[in-house]
């Protein structure tokens, strides 16, 4: 079509403007000969102008709307670099949660970035939409990494009931457990994961490496992980990956009497123990580099048996 200057659509809107008024009154045959004549005066293509002799107002409003001049931007690149790295540190939170992590670690943060009075104000003021649009591209980027290289397994997921929030816990036993991927920047060929399991009363966690996340492969992990724990098992509670909704981990659950249940699928808040676990027992440890040999496998989980297990230990009894 061709492009419009402002006479043109004055008398082009002159010229339709009877014509809509009396369309839907004609009848078919009447429609098609005044739709004819439109086109050849007009020039329109034959369906456009049947949708705008249906569509007036829309069509008008949608297409010669004057914009407006918008709102004056109130936070900086800086701001955002700042939301950003902020974001990546604490582990990835939402924006309800970073919103209250900037007013807790409000002085060291002011510190680290050497904030302006202005920016300190505009950094507390902030709001958890405004986040969430700071971080909307940074979110698709990192999606694969924020919530890692796990699938939905589709096998039993009927079966294994969903549960969002654990109340009443008074007793040790109930495990969430996770997956940490040691992917780096490449999600091709096998890889480490860092299984991690933590118990929700208690906050005893066990974590043991292993190489790609084959069925076989977690659920042996997993058997060693259970077997050193030191209390009885009474419920274990994962995401949506395969490596975890199978029927291996899901008979043993059977056979044994433990509650099996499952977080919504890409709701990390739902497994909001191991999360914390996966920051400050793995990715503080080990980053978000490769690590893809055997001789890497040996040396992670030799630092999981020994020096990070003294160094829980002496934590939980600390907290005593």
């Amino acid at each position: 079509m061709l492009t419009l200057t402002k006479p043109d659509y004055e008398f082009r809107m002159k010229y339709l403007n009877p014509i809509i008024q009396r369309y839907h009154k004609l009848n078919k045959k009447n429609k098609s000969k005044v739709i004819d004549q439109a086109i050849e005066i007009l020039g329109y293509n034959r369906k456009y102008l049947t949708h705008l002799l249906n569509n007036p107002q829309q069509e008008i409003k949608s297409k010669f709307k004057i914009k407006g001049r918008g709102r004056k931007k109130k936070y900086n690149t800086r701001t955002k670099d700042i939301i950003k790295d902020l974001w990546q540190t604490t582990g990835y939170p939402w924006s309800l949660r970073l919103k209250k992590i900037i007013s807790d670690w409000f002085i060291w943060i002011v510190e680290k970035y050497k904030l302006t009075e202005e920016e300190k104000t505009l950094l507390l003021s902030i709001s958890p939409s405004t986040i969430d649009r700071m971080l909307k591209e940074e979110k698709i980027k990192a999606k694969r990494r924020i919530y890692g290289k796990t699938k939905p397994g589709s096998l039993l997921r009927r079966e294994i009931p969903i549960m969002t929030e654990f109340y009443d816990i008074d007793e040790p036993g109930h495990l969430e457990i996770d997956l940490v991927s040691h992917s780096g920047g490449n999600g091709l060929g096998e890889f480490i994961y860092s299984l991690n399991v933590t118990d929700i009363y208690t906050g005893w966690t066990e974590s043991k490496a292993v190489m790609g996340k084959g069925e076989y492969e977690v659920k042996e992990a997993l058997d060693e992980i259970i077997n050193s724990i030191p209390f009885n098992l009474k419920s274990i509670d994962s995401d949506n990956g395969s490596e975890f909704i199978n029927w291996h981990l899901y008979r043993y659950c059977k056979d044994n009497k433990i509650i099996f249940t499952r977080s919504r699928p890409y709701k990390k808040d739902d497994n909001a123990h191991i999360e914390q676990k996966n920051w400050t027992n793995v990715r503080k440890l080990l980053g978000w580099d490769r690590y893809d040999s055997d001789k890497s496998l040996n040396l992670i989980n030799d630092l999981y048996r020994n020096e990070l297990s003294l160094l829980f230990m002496k934590l939980l009894l600390f907290m005593a």
